[in-house]
Order: structure tokens, then sequence, then C-alpha cells
């Protein structure tokens, strides 16, 4: 119970924070979206050990492991879109699988390079 009251508490932190950084954006007319700037900002505030890990960590991981049921609703509101699927269907398809194989290859080089690096430095 009080791992979950933790993580629920994480989560509500996390959500602060996003609509904070919307309100940032809002006002300073920046032109990139608020969830990006957020995790611009997030990430600087952990690599520079201003907020720690374990502050976030259940929350986070609660999160990600839920990823998928945040797609629901998109990926449902496809069939709203008939005419435009039955248009551009092969199209956007297409876009879809080739955007997927990019994201997998560049992610999957930057493992094996990171990975890489970390053997070098544990060799010396």
């Amino acid at each position: 119970m009080k791992k979950f009251l933790i993580g629920s508490l994480q989560v509500a932190l996390l959500f602060i924070f996003a609509r904070f950084m919307n309100f940032v954006v809002e006002i300073l007319h920046i032109n990139i979206p608020g969830s990006i700037l957020g995790l611009i900002v997030l990430f600087i505030l952990l690599h520079f050990k201003v907020i720690k890990v374990e502050w976030l960590e259940i929350g986070a991981l609660w999160l990600l492991g839920e990823l998928l049921l945040f797609f629901i609703p998109s990926a449902v509101g496809v069939i709203e879109y008939k005419t435009l699927m039955s248009e551009y269907g092969i199209s956007i398809l297409l876009i879809v699988i080739m955007s997927t194989f990019f994201v997998m290859v560049t992610t999957g080089s930057l493992t094996q390079f990171i990975a890489k690096r970390k053997e070098k430095k544990k060799i010396c």
C-alpha cells in the first residue's frame, strides 16, 4: 500500500510538472511543446542531480508499464476518419512502418554505441 501511495504521489508530481511546463511555454510564447520542454528540463535536473531518480522512479516505472493504455484512445479515434483512411491509408501505413523501422535502427545503434563505450570504461 505504501508503494502505491508513493507511486501515486510521484505520478501527481510528474503531472504537475508537465502542466507547469505547458504554462511556461504559454507565458514565454515558445514554439516548443510543453511536454518536450518538460522532458528537456527534467533531464537536465536529473543529470545535475537537482532531482534524484529515487524521487520519481516508482511513478515513472508505473507510467512506462502502462504506456500502451495511453495510445488506445488515439487508435480508436482513427475510426472517425474513414474517408481520410480510405484516401491516404496506404501512405500513412508506409510512413508509420518506415518511421518505426528508423526509430528501431536508431535506438539499436545508439544502445550498441553506449554499451561499447561502457565496456571501454570498464576495461580502463
